[in-house]
């Protein structure tokens, strides 16, 4: 009994032992269940522990096979899911294959190009290590041309001081090239060469000088007879003011500002008064018949070579030789009054040119050299006189030089005033003239011959339509009239040559100086608007006083104007150049104004959102127009309408450039009526007249050719424009197929790239397929319109 309790018990010890290493098998690791099975074949029972083994993995298998019952149509599911997915994966491996093969082709030509970029590379390396050694050597190259150039031109003074520069400034920083040394060699050369040919210069110039002195003398002794008498009228007549002026009144005004105006200084006139040595005189003239420069260049070029005093030793020696022959009387002087002119002609000539070299080459020569030979011209020409003068010499020759420099006179006088007209229109403000009084209002009418009932109706303060320089401008041509007439005193000359001459001049006066200077205002670079509105209306108020100028020519020379052979005014077409230059001036500058505003727009081509309002470039703009067509008032009405239709069109035209640009690849529905509402805010402005003038919409037609190439658009109104194309009532008759065509291609590379699955949507398919089937019609329209 004891042994069945005893083999119950180790029984049971051994199921427990059992059920514990099969416990540990499916808990533990197969690479630590060695010593597990160990255990159970160190026991006795290992054939019982087989049958709990295999009990236990028929136990398992009834449990797998109970669940795959369970999972088994999820798991058939999956399987078929697997199997299309499969297919899937196919195409997608088919895909990729042939993107692949596809960037393989591609990257072959991208290898090749990098291999070419690395070429260039490496040769835009050399280049620029060239171009760096070229830049050091291209100033040396340049100055040593620039030299030759000078040397060729015999600008010889320059040329040493480039040669100067080229030797201690370019040749150090490339002294190491062979080119380099030998321009050093040659410096020293060059030297001598151009020292060489400046006193080659010199000695022609005074070869020159000798053989001119008399015309130089004749000259200046005119032109100092000339300016005595008219300074002996100035003392005699001074000039009163007064509306009427006489003649010999008039002749102060050219002479209150000759020495301030004159186009030659004191220092450079280089004329002595051989009369009166105290006073030194000097009268204008020299420099204008001999070129002094042979001497100046000589006396610099010795100076830098540090020669001067060899320069000034021999330029006296010459000079005091020649003034003996000078000096030296014909022996037949007192057969003539030529002998005589001529002697006298060569003396006066001899000193001026050597006052002329006294005042403007500083040490040259000095006053002391100066008189040491006025004191030896002195003592011969009084020697000359006793021996050959003789008195009673006839003065009628005398006017008949006056007569031969008119001409000059009436140059000198143009020169004047132009300078007076170009301080008058630089100072001009061009705005109107106010007046506060009627004392004001008859001061401006008694300097200007206006009239206008409307404005002496006004109250004050009121405005002139002219501004300032249209008075100051007509009074200094009246004064350009009495300096002409001055002239002509005690000439002998009749009333009808006087008047012939004044009127010739004054023609020139209006037709090339006054002419001149308002042409220059109008094309200044900084030139406004408003000023050139300015200068049409004053123009047009100048235009209509050259009768009164008429009149005034006919008070002071007693001619009337049916005379034979009287000159007319004919000074009107300056003033119709100027506004008409002024005009176009108006036109370019408002197109450039657009341009500006224009250069603002920053247009959303690709935009989905439909805009509320226009752009505000373009309504800054809108505001610009307006506000400087209120400017155009008191324009004549054909001028301001020219300028609004040529700004609308100027603007349609942009706008249509703007739409149709190369750079605008892409745009949308959207843009088009952001677009849309611009083009309208401009009709709207061409509807509200901005400028009086002109008919029911003429000036929305500017906008025609856009507003209905927008509506064929947003409307999308195809069917009417294929069908009604080419006839007169067409609803779109402006719109270019070929323009109607770049902008629809425009649309259709939008619709292509919305996404890559677009084309699966039927609205974006029946889209596309409808803007081909536009496009292909429009072609056809081109290509039968072409042939």
């Amino acid at each position: 009994m004891e042994r069945v309790k005893m083999a119950e018990a180790e029984s049971l010890e051994t199921a427990a032992e059992h059920e514990r290493i099969l416990r540990e098998i499916e808990s533990t690791d197969t690479a630590c269940i060695g010593p597990t099975l160990r255990s159970v074949y160190d026991g006795e029972e290992h054939g019982r522990f087989m049958e709990k083994l295999e009990t236990r993995i028929r136990n398992h298998d009834r449990e797998i096979e109970k669940m795959c019952n369970f999972h088994y149509q999820g798991f058939v599911d999956s399987i078929t899911e697997l199997l299309k997915v499969r297919g899937e994966a196919q195409k997608l491996k088919n895909q990729v294959t042939d993107t692949n093969r596809k960037l393989q082709h591609e990257g072959k030509e991208l290898v090749i190009a990098m291999e070419e970029l690395k070429q260039c590379r490496l040769q835009q390396r050399n280049i620029s290590a060239t171009v760096d050694k070229l830049m050091l050597c291209l100033p040396v190259l340049e100055m040593y041309s620039k030299l030759r150039d000078q040397m060729k031109t015999k600008r010889h003074y320059p040329a040493l001081k480039t040669l100067e520069h080229l030797e201690h400034t370019y040749l150090p920083q490339v002294s190491h090239y062979r080119f380099c040394k030998v321009m050093v060699d040659n410096i020293p050369k060059l030297r001598e060469e151009i020292k060489d040919v400046s006193m080659s210069d010199l000695k022609d110039f005074l070869e020159s000088i000798r053989k001119h002195s008399d015309k130089i003398g004749e000259t200046a002794m005119k032109q100092a007879q000339q300016q005595r008498n008219l300074d002996n009228i100035i003392l005699q007549q001074p000039r009163i003011g007064s509306k009427r002026k006489s003649k010999k009144e008039a002749y102060t005004i050219f002479d209150t500002e000759i020495e301030s105006t004159s186009p030659k200084s004191e220092q450079d006139s280089g004329i002595l008064d051989v009369e009166d040595e105290e006073d030194d005189e000097e009268v204008p003239g020299a420099q204008d018949l001999v070129d002094f420069s042979p001497v100046y260049r000589c006396l610099h070029i010795y100076s830098v070579l540090g020669a001067r005093e060899t320069f000034e030793n021999y330029y006296r020696k010459q000079r005091r030789k020649q003034a003996r022959l000078v000096l030296q009387p014909p022996s037949n002087m007192h057969e003539t009054l030529d002998g005589y002119r001529k002697y006298f002609n060569q003396i006066v000539g001899f000193f001026v040119v050597e006052d002329h070299i006294l005042h403007t080459t500083q040490g040259l020569v000095n006053r002391a050299y100066i008189d040491e030979l006025w004191e030896m011209a002195l003592s011969k020409t009084i020697a000359a006189l006793r021996t050959h003068s003789v008195y009673g010499f006839p003065v009628n020759q005398l006017f008949d030089m006056l007569l031969e420099i008119r001409d000059q006179y009436s140059e000198t006088l143009l020169k004047k005033w132009s300078g007076i007209f170009r301080n008058i229109l630089d100072s001009d403000n061009y705005s109107p003239i106010p007046v506060t009084s009627e004392e004001m209002y008859k001061k401006v009418i008694g300097q200007f011959p206006f009239q206008d009932a409307e404005l002496e109706k006004q109250p004050f303060p009121k405005k002139f339509p002219f501004s300032e320089f249209v008075p100051k401008v007509y009074n200094q041509i009246k004064e350009f009239i009495y300096a002409c007439l001055k002239f002509s005193e005690d000439l002998h000359l009749s009333s009808t040559e006087v008047d012939d001459m004044i009127r010739k001049s004054t023609n020139l006066l209006l037709t090339r100086t006054l002419s001149n200077s308002l042409q220059n205002v109008i094309k200044r670079k900084n030139i406004g608007l408003t000023e050139l509105v300015q200068i049409i209306i004053n123009t047009t108020h100048l235009e209509k006083s050259c009768k009164y100028l008429e009149e005034f020519i006919t008070n002071i020379t007693n001619v009337l104007p049916e005379t034979v052979h009287t000159t007319k005014l004919y000074g009107t077409t300056t003033f119709k150049d100027a506004r008409h230059a002024a005009e176009e001036e108006i036109y370019t500058n408002l197109n450039q104004k657009i341009d500006q505003f224009l250069q603002l727009a920053d247009y959303d081509w690709m935009t989905g959102d439909l805009g509320s309002k226009a752009s505000d470039y373009l309504v800054d703009l809108i505001a610009f127009l307006r506000s400087t067509f209120a400017v155009f008032t008191h324009l004549p009405g054909k001028v301001a309408q020219t300028a609004c239709m040529s700004a609308c069109k100027h603007l349609a035209t942009s706008l249509m450039q703007l739409l149709l640009e190369a750079e605008v690849r892409q745009l949308t529905l959207g843009a088009l009526q952001q677009f849309n509402l611009d083009v309208r805010e401009c009709e709207q402005f061409a509807r509200s007249g901005p400028v009086p003038g002109f008919q029911e919409d003429t000036l929305q037609l500017a906008f025609i050719d856009l507003r209905q190439l927008l509506d064929l658009f947003i409307q999308w109104d195809w069917s009417t424009y294929l069908a009604d194309y080419g006839q007169p009532t067409c609803k779109y008759l402006r719109v270019n197929p070929v323009t109607a065509l770049t902008l629809l291609e425009k649309m259709k590379d939008t619709s292509r790239k919305n996404n890559m699955f677009a084309q699966f949507r039927k609205n974006e398919r029946d889209k596309q397929k409808l803007i081909d089937t536009v496009a292909k019609q429009l072609r056809g329209l081109i290509s039968s319109h072409h042939s």
